[in-house]
């Protein structure tokens, strides 16, 4: 699977600290579709080093999907990362670029990269957020995530606070929409025991058309999927919707009604997109995965 592919499909992304190889397996093995080896927030300055090369050994010999995320543009850290991603070996690397802001940025990672490199843009600032169509439309961009703790602590508010990131939230998914993306990621659960509150987390983003979450713990992977997973009875009201207008195109079905509510075009493409996505889910092989 490509990483573009990979970028597009994956719902469930799980950080590790890039220091901490002794966990690398153990998320491998959680069922996340993404281990996120995190060479940012999660390491410490003196270790940034240590993380770069237990990444890289580990990459030369998984066959999981992995994805990396580097330290932002600007930083002391940024180019080095940059620089071990592109020198050691040729594979395409699937990349998340954190405090994406400007879409220039952005277009001069992808020319570091190895060819087929995919890059997954963090938005985690105002401006990002109010460019998110311009960062969406960047070729080699896979796929929108939400950083909500680092938007927060700009904003002055609660990150726990669901209302004040509803108009972030809004931007993302038009954004994506705009830029002919998937759905974009949500931002993590910090509560990592609180798995009622990860649930009632992932469907809120879903409603609002988010299809990704990141994680902090392997005990969030299988909520997550879980909650991001259509149900059935949501895939049965698709497949009747579709066998209602007998297969016709959405612009060509007319109008029928279905369980006493009407069918148009705009609810056949909906029913079309969830059986769509339906799809995609199941393309991701369980376990290992092609880089």
């Amino acid at each position: 699977m490509s990483t573009a592919d990979l970028a597009e499909r994956a719902r469930i992304w799980l950080f590790v600290p890039g220091d901490r190889h002794e966990r690398f397996e153990h998320a491998a093995r959680s069922r996340a579709d993404v281990v996120v080896l995190d060479w940012e927030d999660s390491v410490a300055h003196d270790q940034k080093d240590p993380a770069r090369d237990a990444v890289l050994r580990h990459l030369s010999r998984t066959d999981h999907a992995c994805a990396v995320r580097i330290n932002p543009p600007g930083t002391d850290h940024y180019h080095a990362d940059v620089a071990a991603l592109s020198t050691h070996g040729s594979s395409p690397r699937l990349v998340m670029l954190p405090k994406a802001e400007e879409p220039e940025t952005i277009e001069e990672l992808a020319a570091q990269l190895p060819s087929g490199s995919t890059i997954v843009a963090l938005i985690e600032s105002a401006l990002g957020v109010s460019r998110a169509a311009d960062i969406a439309r960047v070729a080699s961009v896979g796929r929108l995530a939400l950083g909500t703790f680092d938007l927060a602590a700009e904003l002055g508010i609660d990150p726990d606070f669901w209302p004040a990131f509803h108009g972030a939230r809004q931007g993302l998914v038009l954004g994506s929409a705009i830029g002919g993306l998937a759905g974009p990621i949500d931002g993590v659960t910090g509560a990592v025991r609180d798995l009622g509150q990860l649930r009632r987390d992932v469907t809120a983003a879903m409603r609002l058309g988010f299809a990704g979450k990141l994680c902090i713990h392997p005990d969030q992977v299988t909520e997550a999927r879980t909650a991001l997973t259509p149900s059935a009875q949501t895939v049965r009201w698709a497949e009747t919707v579709l066998q209602a207008v007998g297969g016709a195109a959405p612009d060509q079905s007319g109008v029928v009604v279905v369980d006493g509510r009407m069918v148009d075009a705009p609810v056949v493409r909906r029913a079309q997109r969830i059986l769509s996505d339906v799809g995609r889910i199941q393309a991701i092989p369980d376990g290992p995965n092609e880089r």
